[in-house]
């Protein structure tokens, strides 16, 4: 059985940090590509940033130069470092692995406010 658990959020203020981790278990972690998304109220599902499995990263736009992703294969572990964090950064951020399969995680919320 396939599971990604999400960790890492909470209540940051603006201009703060937070890093997200998402650990894989139930698949051949090194295989797939590996993905954040997340969804604010009223909104659909973005994509935030993805990593590939030799590690080559890409972002969405509206956080490019503010956040990083990377991986730890040793540890099944995908990371979303969160910089500079604004308040159109609130919602809940959602691990992705892709493969030949899709597979989610429950999320995570990270609220950015003061």
């Amino acid at each position: 059985q396939v599971h990604l658990v999400e960790s890492g959020g909470g209540l940051v203020q603006p201009g703060g940090s937070l890093r997200l981790s998402c650990v894989a278990s139930g698949i051949i972690f090194t295989g797939y590509n590996m993905r954040w998304y997340r969804q604010a109220p009223g909104n659909q599902r973005e994509f935030v940033a993805g990593i590939t499995t030799n590690g080559s990263p890409n972002f969405a736009d509206s956080v490019k130069g503010r956040f990083t992703i990377s991986r730890d294969n040793a540890k099944n572990t995908v990371y979303l470092q969160m910089n500079s964090l604004k308040p159109e950064d609130t919602a809940v951020y959602s691990c992705n692995a892709l493969r030949f399969a899709n597979y989610w995680g429950q999320g995570t919320q990270v609220t950015v406010s003061s």
